[in-house]
Order: C-alpha cells, then sequence, then structure tokens
C-alpha cells in the first residue's frame, strides 16, 4: 500500500508537521529524506531495509560513498544530500557554540566536537580556539594520523593560536578504537603543549578524548 493510501496521522510527513521531529523513529525520518521508494516498496519500507543493511541510524551516516551507493535505492546524488545535511547540522551547531561561553554549555560542546571527530577510521587532533570569554573564534583540525596515534607539534600549535588571537584553547582528539581512556603519550602532549602556550599567556582548558559514547575530559579528571 502506497504511503498515501496510509491513515494521514501515520505518513511520516504529517506526523512530522503535527507533532514534531523527535516524534519519528529513525525509519519515518529517513524515509522522508529517500522522498520515493522504489518498486514495490515504499520510502518506509526502503528506509527500514537501510537502516537494517547498514546497522543502524549512525553507521549509515558514517558509510564512505563507496559503502553508501552500494545499496539498491541509493546513490551519489542521494550521498551528495546526506553530506550536505551533516554539515549544515554541524554548522548549526558551530553557531550556536560560537554565540555563547564554551564552559557553560560543555554538553553541546562535546556533542560538536563528537560530531566533528568520532567518525574518523584514524587519529585527529584538533583545537577550539577562544577569545577572553570563552567564545570560539574557530575550529582546527590540525594533525591527522594512523590508527595507532597522530603526531602533534607543538611549534604548529602555538602559530594557529596566534593566528586566531586566541586567549585559550580546547584540545581534543578521537581514539579510533572507541575507548576514550588516555594514554601516557595523550597525557604528555597535552603537558608540552600546555606549557608551550603558557609561555605566550594562552590557557588550555580542557583536552577532550572522544571515543565511542564515551569521552575523557581532562579538566574532569584534574590532569590541567
Amino acid at each position: 500500500m502506497p504511503i498515501t493510501d496510509w491513515p494521514e496521522k501515520e505518513r511520516p510527513r504529517e506526523k512530522l508537521l503535527a507533532l514534531g521531529a523527535p516524534a519519528l523513529s529513525d525509519a519515518e525520518l529517513l524515509a522522508i529524506f529517500l522522498r520515493t521508494g522504489i518498486r514495490g516498496k515504499t520510502a518506509v519500507d526502503l528506509a527500514r531495509d537501510i537502516l537494517k543493511h547498514f546497522g543502524g541510524l549512525r553507521k549509515l551516516l558514517g558509510a564512505n560513498r563507496n559503502e553508501f551507493c552500494a545499496f539498491s535505492g541509493l546513490g551519489v546524488a542521494k550521498f551528495t544530500q546526506l553530506q550536505a545535511v551533516l554539515e549544515l547540522a554541524c554548522r548549526h551547531l558551530d553557531e550556536q557554540l560560537k554565540q555563547g561561553n564554551v564552559l557553560t554549555d560543555p554538553t553541546m560542546t562535546l556533542q560538536y566536537l563528537t560530531i566533528r571527530l568520532r567518525e574518523y577510521q584514524y587519529e585527529v587532533f584538533a583545537c577550539l580556539f577562544l577569545d577572553n570569554r570563552h567564545r570560539i573564534l574557530g575550529f582546527e583540525e590540525l594533525f591527522r594520523g594512523t590508527i595507532n596515534g597522530a603526531s602533534v607539534h607543538p611549534r604548529e600549535v602555538v602559530r594557529h593560536a596566534l593566528e586566531y588571537n586566541a586567549a585559550a584553547v580546547i584540545f581534543s582528539h578521537n581514539h579510533p578504537s572507541g575507548i576514550a581512556e588516555a594514554s601516557e603519550a595523550d597525557r604528555n602532549i597535552t603537558q608540552q603543549l600546555q606549557a608551550a602556550l603558557k609561555l605566550i599567556d594562552i590557557r588550555v582548558l580542557d583536552h577532550i578524548i572522544i571515543g565511542d559514547g564515551e569521552s575523557v575530559a581532562f579538566a574532569e579528571r584534574g590532569w590541567l
């Protein structure tokens, strides 16, 4: 039965307009994104098949182009649309963060860093540059490495901080293994960076490690 023959309150678009997006299931939200189904399947049926195939929404959103386009009913056009939607979500969160003090909304800051870093299959070291009121001046992915680690150079961190005229910074990097616990190397490089930035009167407010559904904040552990 086509979706147009469903009761109005059960159609994804009408349900969203009436109850809001949070009321919809993952499959219903994905069906709205897909717009149409394929022969013999409604958009909702197709969405359910896609989610089952990829193992959930998160894995679908993190799929690369080849993985995404290999599924029947998807393709390059849908892949580019999805990437645009994901980037819009990141930029929306970025604008929200820039309007306030990151330390007054640590949850939003963590969400932003998680969205930016969690899905990488290799280690990425990034930095939030802040002004003297702890408002975001910019976000930079400074170093990329293998799954075993990234080479972080204090001189480059200092250079970028000076370019932003930052008063403070928050470091973050991901652990592709999914385990967020800090290594001895993580703690050592943080101390080196903290010492280098202290010479130019820039404070290190935190270093947040992003894992799979978990995170570690150096400030909470008392390591800064």
